[in-house]
């Protein structure tokens, strides 16, 4: 999340016309949602049982165009399926496989193993995050029938101020590694800000922030963005090492960018969003090595056969959807100490201030155009119903199947 970690709006450059909303809805609801026990490689919502696409209420996370949170430290092609398509199984190799399951989460997983953020969003997003308890009696977090984590928004019709929602963060930290995220289903509409991200401790943003999944309203391409204390930048090379396409400034300290950090948007059309959900979702996987911070994407139908198998080789996938290459931002330089967050948002700093915006991939028309209310937070407090429409694509929350947390083989 970029308040203190949020991802940027698209520059004019980079805006394009996408399917409309209504048409998107329509052709999603004869598609057959994905789900299942377990994650890939991984040994109030009414709680219904099967998958994402069933879900009633939902959850955000918190990923802005500024800042993700500084107060609390802790924000292709388009035409196919996948910027990375990987169409792959992973080629049997002999010796020890390059990483090590050290954390992996399914299921109940979440409720031992992530510690639930309590209170306002410091993105200022318009939602009370919950706890653990609180949430469970809510029906905004639980495990389905399906066996996936639920992380959901509350949908009573009006409020006076503020949704209920949910944010959770590993207790286990990392330093470099890979961090794999398997979900069937991510927040998407009108008003919401989800993400998934990771932060250092201390001081925001001293230790750094990458946020892995992260964008807002209908957008349909997913941005991938670091925010630095100042020294680190985007290298040229990373043309040449991603599929990304840059999002704003090159620079990723946050003082020299209004908390804005460095950006790439992942051309995918099936990235983020309502297309990503109707796809059944897919993995993401970012990796922390001595080149730098990559960020891959594979969708359902194409996810490398070593993920699946719980023995993932990076070294086999095609090019990552963004890449932060070391020669201008060594990674143990600028991050350090991290953990990773889930975290649903509505309005906020990034929904928010890009309520009247169209032209961007997914939002060919403006919130204030689609929903008829003039800014974010008028149409978020009257509109809970808006959240468990027909078109259960658009619905606000989270069901994620497996975060795995990897690192070298020693």
């Amino acid at each position: 999340m970029a308040i203190e970690g949020l991802g940027s709006p698209a520059p004019p450059h980079l805006k394009k016309r996408a399917q409309p909303v209504g048409a998107r809805c329509r052709v999603q609801q004869s598609v057959q949602s994905v789900s299942g026990s377990g994650g890939v490689g991984s040994g109030g919502f009414s709680n219904v049982t099967g998958s994402s696409s069933s879900e009633t209420q939902s959850g955000h996370s918190t990923s802005a165009t500024s800042s993700k949170s500084a107060s609390s430290q802790s924000t292709k092609s388009s035409s196919s399926s996948s910027s990375s398509s990987s169409q792959a199984s992973a080629t049997p190799s002999s010796g020890p496989p390059p990483f090590t399951l050290v954390n992996g989460y399914t299921g109940n997983d979440f409720f031992n193993g992530w510690s639930f953020q309590t209170g306002a969003d410091p993105t200022e997003g318009i939602v009370n995050f919950l706890s653990a308890d609180d949430a469970k009696n809510a029906g905004l977090a639980y495990v389905n029938g399906a066996g996936n984590f639920v992380m959901g928004i509350e949908t009573t019709p009006t409020v006076a101020n503020t949704r209920n929602a949910v944010r959770i963060t590993s207790q286990a930290s990392f330093n470099g590694g890979l961090v794999i995220m398997d979900a069937v289903h991510m927040p998407t509409g009108c008003g919401t800000w989800p993400a998934f991200w990771s932060n250092g401790p201390g001081t925001w943003p001293q230790n750094g922030e990458i946020d892995i999944v992260e964008g807002v309203n209908d957008y349909i391409e997913n941005q991938s963005t670091v925010h630095t204390r100042p020294g680190c930048s985007i290298a040229p090379s990373y043309s040449s090492q991603s599929t990304a396409q840059l999002v704003g400034e090159m620079d990723c300290a946050v003082v020299d960018t209004n908390n804005q950090g460095c950006g790439m948007r992942n051309p995918s059309n099936v990235s983020y969003g309502a297309p990503f959900n109707s796809n059944g979702g897919g993995v993401y996987a970012m990796l922390w090595d001595n080149t730098g911070i990559a960020v891959y994407f594979f969708p359902r139908n194409g996810i490398p056969g070593d993920i699946t198998s719980g023995q993932p080789n990076p070294a086999s996938w095609p090019l990552p959807a963004a890449k932060w290459p070391a020669a201008q931002c060594p990674p143990y330089t600028f991050f350090e100490d991290h953990s990773a967050i889930f975290d649903t948002t509505l309005c906020g700093e990034w929904a928010g201030n890009v309520w009247n915006d169209a032209g961007i991939p997914g939002q060919e028309q403006s919130c204030a155009q689609r929903t008829g209310f003039a800014d974010c937070e008028s149409f978020v407090r009257a509109s809970g119903s808006a959240f468990q429409v027909a078109c259960e694509y658009f619905l606000p929350h989270w069901e994620v199947k497996s975060v795995n947390i990897y690192q070298p083989t020693s």
